[in-house]
């Protein structure tokens, strides 16, 4: 039970922190409300591996998705 907590717990933190990435880009420039989800997913891992300024924490919840598992994060917002 526990366990399960702790999945819902780090699933909840990266929802957030893509949201958050989203926001960044957006701010950054670029016009992210027409382009298709592949393509913001893609821009967030390259921001994230590059200029975002990510903590330890964040950098491990971001290092097991995939560009698809992205994708699934933004289309439930």
């Amino acid at each position: 039970m526990l366990q399960e907590k702790r999945h819902d717990l780090d699933a909840e933190k990266r929802k957030q922190l893509v949201q958050r990435l989203v926001a960044e880009l957006s701010r950054l420039g670029g016009d992210l409300y027409y382009q298709p989800t592949s393509q913001i997913a893609l821009q967030i891992r390259n921001y994230a591996a590059g200029d975002a300024k990510l903590t330890a924490e964040e950098k491990a919840l971001l290092a097991p998705l995939s560009q698809r598992d992205i994708e699934v994060l933004l289309s439930l917002h």
